[in-house]
């Protein structure tokens, strides 16, 4: 009988082995799974970023806004840090384009989002070949807090300039990246997106950015 006993004993210790590092294998997943951020987290900390970077970017009516930027004439370390924050800050914020002078810089530099080609930065830049087929889209602009308007451009251009090492730049463009740097280009001349809307929708902008009155 000690053997049959023996056995069973020895089963029962197994049987309780095996439940408790079953028990700790599914301990340790649901903490795996606690570790992980859900897409909420990462939502929350993306507009976290986001709200961060435009608290950096001049905001509407800021006068910054309203100078036409001065060509640039140095190629210098300063040039390249300031290409390197506004790259920066234009990811952050989700944009797709930044000029200097919403940094504050008065500067003929603006960055954007190419289309396939990743992000580039545009130093005096020149558009021409304006194609006479134009369209009307909705734009944004980060530094218009939400406000969005319906802007006619021309569905082409030829942009030209160089980059900030001082490299030829020149690019045939269509469609929203052709949208992106004619808006970035008035943005170096002090013209906004309100500037280039109707009447009833740029009465309607302006009245969502006035300060509103608040009573205590």
């Amino acid at each position: 009988m000690a053997d049959e006993h023996d056995h069973a004993h020895d089963h029962s210790e197994h049987d309780h082995a095996h439940d408790h590092s079953a028990h700790e294998h599914d301990h340790d997943h649901d903490h795996d799974d606690a570790d992980q951020p859900t897409e909420a987290d990462l939502e929350r900390e993306r507009q976290y970023v986001r709200r961060y970077a435009l608290s950096q970017i001049r905001q509407y009516p800021d006068p910054a806004l309203r100078m036409r930027a001065r060509e640039v004439t140095e190629f210098d370390e300063f040039l390249m840090q300031l290409a390197e924050r506004m790259f920066s800050l234009m990811g952050d914020a989700q944009g797709v384009g930044l000029a200097a002078t919403q940094v504050g810089t008065l500067q003929r530099v603006f960055v954007f989002e190419l289309e396939d080609q990743g992000p580039q930065a545009v130093v005096n830049p020149v558009l021409s070949n304006f194609s006479e087929e134009k369209a009307t889209d909705e734009e944004g602009c980060l530094s218009l807090e939400e406000i969005r308007v319906p802007v006619e451009r021309s569905t082409k251009v030829t942009l030209d300039g160089v980059n900030p090492a001082g490299e030829p730049v020149h690019l045939e463009l269509e469609g929203l990246s052709a949208r992106v740097v004619q808006h970035e280009i008035d943005h170096l001349d002090g013209v906004l997106i309100i500037d280039r809307t109707d009447a009833e929708h740029r009465k309607q902008a302006l009245g969502e950015l006035r300060p509103q009155t608040v009573l205590r």
